[in-house]
């Protein structure tokens, strides 16, 4: 026969272990307080690649003319006084490589097209790897050149480059994308002294120091304010309180409000525990670590919830005489499914932690901490907090036929 283990036993130590852990968390948002992301802070998302020049263009005429390059073709708008009003589109279909793309360039009043890098021997060379930067100006002049880049071998980056050039600035630096097309996301939070303008010349600033102006391409930038990052908060904070809401109402209908009340504690209780290692690791808060915390809540019910139904079963079947003996048995024919469930979701958890980085990592990290607090407040907490509430539990008429039967088989005369 399998062991028997007493949980019940544990249930106070396990609350007492609890709390201390909580309180240490309260000191530590207190004392360290929580690291918030761009998400929920005003601030600066901006998306870099470190490649060479590959097209130079340049323009001198009395017309205004602007080079826009979309994913399939380069538009050439030409209009103004003393000009005919068109847009000339060079497709890379039709314009297969950057020499290729200058030739036709050429051959339009006014436009010079040097070509500053390109290999003809390898795949960079296509000119459906050309991209441009944002963060000038696409209309054409004589003084100021507009140039396309393209992503070449000859000149690797890595992500750890990117962030030792930005080291001295207090940003998260990211990789996207393949090796082949690598860009890099760079986050910078703002305080409220701090201007759009400011923080992009900072980060350009560093990059261009580190890397060469020429070869620095700004391809998206994204500024959060201080009105949508409060508003993210707050609604952040209202999809909690629903979700825990909801949960409180799916159990108190499917089971008694006690256990309900005992699910909602365990919640309340993983959450806490996850925002005290927030804290004292200052572990970034995001969207993505908020969908980590949600995701436990879900696994975390779902673990409680097959807990309360063997109790719930148990407790219409089972001869006891206190509700604590209920709980042992109901937590030893749930603990090879707790355990196995937990671990096998951890494996993959804990791959991510190790194998990757950046807000991926930050997701597995939280997931995990939240699979163990899950796992362990669904067996102690919500069971511990159940036993408080039914301490004057009464077995009621089953107990009564228990001790009948034990009576009558003392009394029964022994075979000589």
């Amino acid at each position: 026969m399998r062991k028997q283990f007493k949980f019940s036993k544990a249930f106070l130590g396990c609350a007492i272990f609890s709390l201390i852990v909580i309180v240490t968390g309260v000191a530590g948002l207190c004392v360290r307080g929580i690291n918030f992301g761009i998400d929920f802070e005003p601030g600066l998302i901006e998306e870099v690649r470190i490649a060479p020049a590959a097209l130079e263009i340049t323009y001198s005429g009395s017309a205004t003319v602007t080079a826009d390059l979309t994913s399939t073709a380069l538009d050439v708008v030409i209009s103004g006084a003393g000009a005919e009003n068109e847009t000339i589109t060079l497709t890379f279909g039709q314009n297969p490589t950057v020499r290729a793309m200058a030739e036709s360039l050429n051959k339009i009043d006014g436009i010079t097209a040097n070509v500053l890098w390109a290999d003809e021997s390898d795949e960079y060379n296509d000119t459906y790897n050309l991209f441009a930067n944002s963060a000038v100006t696409s209309r054409l002049s004589s003084d100021v050149p507009y140039n396309l880049y393209m992503q070449s071998k000859d000149m690797p980056s890595t992500i750890d480059d990117v962030r030792q050039a930005v080291s001295e600035l207090n940003v998260d630096v990211k990789a996207l994308g393949t090796e082949e097309q690598r860009s890099y996301q760079i986050r910078a939070k703002a305080s409220p002294e701090d201007s759009n303008t400011e923080l992009q010349g900072s980060i350009t600033g560093a990059l261009n120091s580190a890397f060469g102006a020429e070869n620095v391409a700004i391809i998206k930038t994204d500024f959060v304010g201080s009105s949508f990052s409060k508003s993210l908060m707050s609604k952040s904070i209202l999809l909690a309180l629903a979700t825990i809401l909801l949960i409180w109402v799916y159990a108190t209908i499917r089971f008694h409000w006690d256990f309900a009340l005992g699910a909602i504690v365990a919640l309340l209780h993983d959450c806490l525990i996850m925002f005290t290692f927030i804290s004292w690791l200052q572990i970034e808060f995001s969207t993505t670590t908020l969908a980590a915390v949600l995701t436990i809540f879900g696994y975390s019910i779902n673990a409680t919830v097959v807990i309360l139904d063997r109790i719930r079963t148990n407790l219409r079947t089972m001869n006891a005489r206190k509700f604590t003996e209920i709980l042992d048995k109901s937590l030893n024919e749930t603990l090879s499914r707790s355990i196995i469930t937990t671990v096998t979701t951890m494996f993959a958890s804990i791959s991510l932690w190790v194998f990757t980085s950046g807000a991926i990592e930050t997701f597995a990290i939280v997931l995990t901490i939240g699979l163990v607090s899950g796992a362990y407040s669904s067996m102690f907490i919500s069971s511990g907090f159940i036993a408080l509430m039914r301490r004057h539990w009464e077995p009621g008429e089953n107990a009564e036929r228990v001790r009948p039967r034990k009576q009558t088989a003392r009394n029964l005369p022994q075979e000589s």
